[in-house]
C-alpha cells in the first residue's frame, strides 16, 4: 500500500477494535461456529445409534467402549497437531482439512465389519474432531475485535454440543428411512459441504499473514473489514518481546500459561466428566430412576450451553483472574452441597429431595462448563499469533488428561465408598482446587475493564 494516511502503525486488533464490527467479521465467525456444529454431529453420532451397532457387531458393552473412546484420544492428539499446522501454513487450511479429516472418517465408519474397525476410523475421526476445535476458535478469534472476542470465543465453543443436539433430533428420522450405515454417510456427507464453505467463503486473518511477512495480502484481505486504510503492523504481544516471536509455543515466555492453562483445563474437565460420565451411576445408587437421573443429566447439558454463552460476558466484566477464583470457590460450595445432600438419600427419599438434587446438579454444570469456556477466552487472548491455535491445541489435549482420568477412575472412587459417595465427590472438590490455584499462576489474563 502506498497512499495510507499518517495515522501511525496499528495492528489489526486495534484497528478493528475502533470501529463497529462488520459484516465480514460475523460470517467468518459464523463459518467456524457452523464448523463446530458440523464437529458435534459427527462425534455424537456414534453414542446416538450405538444400541444398533452393538446389536449388529454381536458384542458385549464393554468392548464396544473401545469404540466410543477412541474419539476421545483422538480428540487430544488432534487438537495440538492440526492447531500446529495451523500456525504454520494458516488456520483456514488447517480447519479445512481436519473437517475433511472427520467428515471422510464418518463416511468410512459406514462400511466398518466390527468394532476394531469402528475404534480406527473413530481414532481417525477423532483427529479431525480435535483439530477443527482448536483451528476454529483461533481463527475466530482472530476475525473478532477484542471487546467481542471474549464473547465470542466463549460462544463458538458451544457448537460442539449444540451439534449434538441437532444430530440427536435427526437421527430418529434418518434411522426410520436408512440404517444406521447410511446415517453414518448422510451426516458425515453434511460436513463435507462446509468443507467447501470454508475453502471458499473463509480468508486468512491479516494479524496471522502479518506474523509470517505477507504484509500486502494483509492489508488486502483487511480491507473487507476496516473502513479506512491503516498501516497495519504485526501484534506486538507479550510474548513477542524480547526476540520471542519466531521461538513458538514451547518458550520461557508462555511457561506460566501453558502451566496454568494447563492446571485449570485438567481440573475443571476431570469435573466435568466424572459429573457427565458418572452422573446416571450415582444417583441411581442413591435411589433415582434412570429416567430422572438421565433428565438430570440432559438439564446439567442445558445449563452447560448457557453458561459457556455466559462466561464471555463475565470475562468481559470482572476480568478472567477473578472469575476464576469466584468459579472455583463456587464448584466447590455446590459439589459439597450436592454430596452433603445426596449422601443420606435411598429409595424412599421424597421427590422434593430429589428436584433439590437435579437443580443442584444442573448448577455445577453450569459452573465447571463456564470455567471451561473461560479457558478458550485466557487462550485466545494469551497466546501471540504466532502460535496461537498450538496453544490452544495443546490446552485442550492436556484437557484430556483430565477427561481420561474421571472416565477410569470415577467408578473405581464410587465403588470405594461403598454406598457413600464421599470418595468420588471428595475427588471431584480438590479437581476444583486446581481452577482456583490456576488464577495466580497464569501471567496473561483477561483483564476488567478500565475504569473511567
Amino acid at each position: 500500500m502506498t497512499d495510507l494516511p499518517a495515522r501511525g502503525a496499528l495492528t489489526f486488533s486495534q484497528a478493528i477494535s475502533r470501529q463497529p464490527i462488520r459484516a465480514w467479521s460475523i460470517a467468518a465467525f459464523a463459518i467456524c461456529l457452523l464448523t463446530l456444529i458440523c464437529d458435534g454431529m459427527d462425534a455424537q453420532l456414534l453414542g446416538l445409534v450405538a444400541p444398533l451397532v452393538i446389536e449388529d457387531f454381536g458384542v458385549d458393552r464393554g468392548t464396544f467402549g473401545w469404540a466410543l473412546s477412541a474419539a476421545l484420544v483422538g480428540f487430544g492428539i488432534g487438537s495440538w497437531g492440526f492447531g500446529w499446522l495451523g500456525d504454520k501454513i494458516g488456520r483456514r487450511w488447517s480447519l479445512a482439512a481436519s473437517t475433511m479429516v472427520f467428515s471422510l472418517a464418518t463416511i468410512a465408519s459406514a462400511w466398518s465389519l466390527d468394532v476394531w474397525d469402528m475404534a480406527f476410523w473413530r481414532l481417525i475421526g477423532g483427529l479431525g474432531f480435535g483439530g477443527a476445535y482448536s483451528t476454529a476458535i483461533a481463527l475466530a478469534g482472530d476475525w473478532l475485535p477484542d471487546r467481542w472476542r471474549a464473547v465470542g470465543v466463549t460462544t463458538i465453543s458451544v457448537g460442539t454440543p449444540a451439534g449434538g443436539t441437532v444430530v440427536s433430533l435427526i437421527t430418529p428420522t434418518l434411522l426410520e428411512s436408512y440404517d444406521w450405515r447410511g446415517t453414518f454417510i448422510i451426516v458425515g456427507s453434511m460436513a463435507m459441504l462446509v468443507v467447501l464453505l470454508v475453502i471458499f467463503a473463509l480468508r486468512e486473518s491479516p494479524q496471522f499473514l502479518l506474523a509470517r511477512g505477507r504484509t500486502q495480502e494483509a492489508h488486502k484481505v483487511a480491507s473487507r473489514v476496516l473502513d479506512e486504510p491503516f498501516e497495519l503492523v504485526p501484534d506486538s504481544h507479550a510474548a513477542q518481546q524480547g526476540g520471542e516471536v519466531d521461538g513458538g509455543l514451547f518458550t520461557r515466555a508462555n511457561l506460566r500459561l501453558i502451566v496454568g492453562v494447563g492446571i485449570a483445563f485438567g481440573g475443571a474437565a476431570l469435573v466435568a466428566y466424572g459429573m457427565l460420565n458418572w452422573g446416571t451411576t450415582f444417583l441411581t445408587a442413591k435411589g433415582f430412576e434412570l429416567g430422572l437421573a438421565s433428565y438430570a443429566v440432559s438439564v446439567g447439558g442445558m445449563t452447560s450451553i448457557a453458561s459457556s454463552i455466559a462466561a464471555g460476558f463475565l470475562i468481559h466484566r470482572f476480568g478472567s483472574k477473578r472469575l476464576f477464583i469466584a468459579l472455583c470457590i463456587g464448584l466447590i460450595a455446590t459439589l459439597l452441597v450436592l454430596m452433603l445432600r445426596l449422601e443420606p438419600m435411598d429409595a424412599a427419599s421424597s421427590n422434593a429431595d430429589r428436584w433439590i438434587i437435579v437443580a443442584l446438579y444442573g448448577l455445577a454444570a453450569a459452573i465447571f462448563s463456564c470455567a471451561v469456556a473461560s479457558m478458550y477466552a485466557v487462550m485466545t487472548h494469551g497466546y501471540p499469533t504466532s502460535c496461537r491455535a498450538a496453544g490452544i491445541g495443546l490446552g485442550i489435549l492436556i484437557s484430556r488428561i483430565g477427561a481420561f482420568a474421571a472416565s477410569k477412575f470415577g467408578g473405581d472412587l464410587i465403588d470405594a465408598g461403598q454406598g457413600s459417595m464421599v470418595p468420588f465427590f471428595t475427588g471431584l472438590m480438590v479437581s476444583a482446587l486446581l481452577i482456583g490455584l490456576s488464577a495466580f499462576v497464569i501471567d496473561r489474563h483477561v483483564p476488567p475493564p478500565a475504569r473511567s
